[in-house]
């Protein structure tokens, strides 16, 4: 198997792209993926500041790696969630990285700033552990940015990711969701602007890029996602491309480009006041996560 663009030899090769690469045509394809994901989206002007939400996983990993290749010179910042071993590992993973290269990391510990983690916040109010955690998470990550004076908020989702988002949304028909769902959501009203500047890269070539660009990850899955629907959404959808590669690209860009449009129109941005606990932008007079970290920690 001869790499595409070199003729050397090949370490992978790339179904939906009908190619192989080598190791350094990988990470150039990589890297032009990125590129044109920014570039089509629109996700970051020169000049302005970009905050990366790392996990001390493949994909946040990948993704400020690719920025910073790119001369986006983008600062990480990795939360304490809390689930034990899984929590901790993280944290060592994202920092491991972060001062091998020199670069910015802010870590913020939830049970030391808020007085609960994700475990004691799903048994407290009953949600799975997911939701309480994505709750959590992008509460603090646009908060930090907000407080660092960032202008943009990076994150790891890759096109596997969106494609199942996007397969669970259709399957229930989250017409709010699927309003939302874009690889670059404006800022506004105390939001960051949110991008996703891997959406063009599988999982499968987020963790072959960190493989040949010796970045040590985490590779143990989070213990509490166990059960979580968007698993068994990946794994349908990998059963559908391994039969028609290129599959999800075109699901998830046929539904960016003929019918995005369609839901965002119809369900308009709510109007938003400041939530009475935090600060923080929200449709009613306290928060989600101010409602949250009152269950959780009283």
């Amino acid at each position: 198997m001869k790499c595409r663009r070199c003729r050397a030899a090949a370490v992978i090769d790339l179904p939906r792209h009908n190619a192989a690469f080598c190791t350094e045509c990988f990470r150039r394809h990589c890297r032009e993926q990125v590129r044109r994901a920014l570039d089509e989206h629109r996700m970051v002007r020169e000049g302005e500041r970009v905050l990366v939400a790392v996990s001390g996983g493949k994909d946040s990993l990948a993704c400020w790696d690719l920025l910073r290749a790119l001369g986006i010179p983008a600062d990480g910042m990795v939360i304490g969630l809390g689930i034990g071993d899984y929590s901790r590992d993280s944290t060592r993973y994202a920092r491991d990285f972060a001062e091998a290269r020199g670069w910015p990391l802010q870590v913020v510990d939830v049970r030391e700033r808020f007085g609960f983690d994700v475990p004691t916040a799903a048994a407290a109010t009953r949600r799975a552990p997911c939701g309480a955690c994505g709750l959590t998470k992008r509460h603090l990550f646009n908060q930090v940015a907000i407080e660092g004076g960032y202008d943009v908020l990076a994150t790891g989702h890759n096109l596997d990711d969106e494609a199942a988002v996007l397969l669970g949304n259709v399957l229930h028909w989250e017409e709010e969701y699927l309003a939302r769902q874009r690889p670059t959501l404006p800022g506004r009203d105390g939001f960051v602007r949110k991008v996703k500047p891997l959406v063009r890269l599988s999982e499968r070539e987020t963790a072959a890029y960190c493989v040949v660009s010796g970045i040590d990850y985490q590779v143990e899955e989070c213990p509490m996602a166990a059960g979580n629907r968007h698993l068994a959404y990946k794994e349908a959808l990998n059963a559908v491309e391994a039969r028609s590669p290129g599959t999800k690209a075109a699901f998830v860009a046929g539904f960016w480009s003929r019918a995005h449009r369609r839901f965002a129109e119809a369900r308009p941005e709510p109007t938003l006041g400041a939530c009475t606990g935090c600060g923080a932008p929200t449709p009613g007079t306290v928060c989600a996560f101010c409602r949250l970290q009152a269950r959780a920690a009283g």
